[in-house]
């Protein structure tokens, strides 16, 4: 009897075993036999170039020494000389296409956002400046960085809008209507000038040896850490208007899918004396939809660009308030943000049902004379001369419509006060207009002051100098 069960529990034993090693052979994946994708021109190069290297250096031992010369002679090169691999290559690569098999990509799930954009740590930063760095600041045209209010971003709103994000349109689709995005957006969330000269950030290594070694800057890019280490002096020299805008951009306004500081970035900040002169907001634009576009193929696992952007756009053009009520405006947006205002509005999309279920208002903004705010960037010249083009329209208005009273200068000193402050948006002559509602006797685009004194005309009775007009800037 003894025997016969051991013979049984030995059985049942050894049956258990092969059912769990069945299960894992199942599990097991197989590995998948695929043809190695091609190599590129400059392998090809390099191959030939390394072969003939070492046996003309025979001295030489390793590679490094081979490989560094094979670049240093590939960038010599002109495109014809590279005509040769260049041909190669696309010839493999052609019959590569043709022969291998079509594979599906697999979905990107992303369960939750990972981004270098961090608003936090640049508002550490400026809150242990002297007074005489943030005037630095202030001269190179980021004055309105040193009003960030804002220190975490709402990770959950960035990723939703980053599914409705177009970058091939440069848009945003919300609530059924596509948003799209200019540097114009950016200069009036931001505050950063959205004119001027390109920012390019390429050009010959040699121009940037010392400042790649002044900054220990690597491969992987200039850390972090040594900038905030450099950040912290008192000197408020060249040296820190550098290291100021390259923590900026490193930390939220060009972030990369790296935690350091693209080198490349000192390209333009060998002359510190002309960053003021840059189109920060089309650097800017063109940043994020670079990074984005890399995250959704796949190349990147961290999203790069400014998130803050993408967030306080949001909450300038989607209005959840009763009615589509609006705010004054207080231009930049950037400094209306803070936590308390964020919070208090991320509580009203959750009872509203979520993000996307406020009225799309855009740039229709409530300006009037008593309540609403205007910060001046006073950190870099203007653009050009507004107020003398500003008067000489107000002249041409006078002769065509006739006496101006009282009131009706008032508020066309208003006007005036608003252009100066804000060009980019009411500049004379240009083609940016100002579209009334359609409520008002379906009113066609005018500009500033005609619209103004059409409205007097049509609203005189009902004006109020505290609710000036309601307006739709088409940038």
């Amino acid at each position: 009897m003894v025997s016969s069960e051991g013979d049984v529990m030995l059985v049942k034993r050894n049956a258990e075993e092969n059912v769990v090693l069945e299960g894992k052979r199942k599990r097991r994946k197989k590995k998948q036999v695929t043809t190695p994708r091609p190599a590129c021109s400059w392998v090809y190069f390099s191959r030939d170039f390394i072969k003939e290297y070492s046996a003309s250096h025979p001295e030489s031992s390793g590679l490094k020494a081979a490989t560094k010369a094979a670049s240093d002679a590939w960038k010599s090169m002109s495109l014809e000389e590279k005509a040769k691999y260049t041909m190669r290559a696309r010839e493999v690569w052609d019959n590569y296409l043709s022969t291998a098999p079509t594979r599906t990509p697999k979905p990107r799930k992303q369960a939750k956002l990972v981004t270098r954009c961090s608003p936090g740590r640049l508002f550490n930063v400026i809150q242990r400046l002297t007074t005489e760095q943030k005037d630095a600041v202030k001269s190179m045209g980021f004055g309105s960085l040193l009003d960030l209010r804002c220190r975490t971003l709402r990770r959950s709103l960035c990723l939703w809008l980053l599914e409705r994000f177009d970058t091939t349109q440069r848009s945003l689709e919300i609530c059924g209507e596509r948003i799209p995005l200019t540097p114009k957006d950016v200069e009036l969330v931001m505050g950063l000038a959205a004119s001027g000269k390109d920012v390019v950030n390429s050009g010959p290594d040699d121009l940037i040896v010392d400042l790649r070694h002044s900054y220990d800057a690597t491969n992987h890019g200039i850390s972090v850490r040594l900038l905030e280490e450099r950040l912290a002096e008192p000197e408020a020299g060249e040296e820190f208007k550098r290291s100021f805008v390259l923590y900026a951009l490193g930390t939220l306004l060009s972030p990369t899918a790296r935690l350091d500081v693209s080198p490349s970035f000192l390209h333009f900040l060998t002359n510190m004396d002309v960053v003021h002169q840059y189109n920060w907001g089309k650097f800017l634009l063109d940043r994020l939809v670079c990074e984005v576009s890399r995250f959704r193929q796949g190349k990147q696992r961290a999203v790069g660009g400014c998130l803050l952007f993408l967030q306080l756009f949001y909450y300038e053009s989607i209005s959840v308030e009763e009615n589509g009520a609006l705010a004054p405006a207080v231009v930049p947006f950037l400094s209306s943000w803070g936590e308390d205002e964020i919070t208090e509005r991320e509580k009203r999309e959750r009872e509203l049902g979520g993000y996307g279920c406020g009225e799309v208002v855009c740039k229709e903004r409530c300006f009037d004379l008593d309540s609403c705010e205007f910060i001046v960037q006073l950190d870099r010249p203007p653009a050009c001369n507004i107020s003398n083009g500003v008067e000489h329209k107000e002249n041409q208005v006078e002769e065509q419509i006739g006496e101006i009273t009282l009131e009706e200068q008032q508020a066309l000193g208003f006007w005036k006060a608003f252009q100066i402050q804000h060009p980019f948006s009411c500049l004379i002559g240009d083609k940016r207009r100002i579209s009334c509602s359609s409520s008002r006797g379906g009113w066609r685009s005018l500009s500033p002051q005609q619209g103004y004194r059409k409205y007097w005309k049509h609203s005189h009775d009902n004006f109020s100098q505290t609710n000036f007009f309601r307006r739709k800037v088409h940038i």
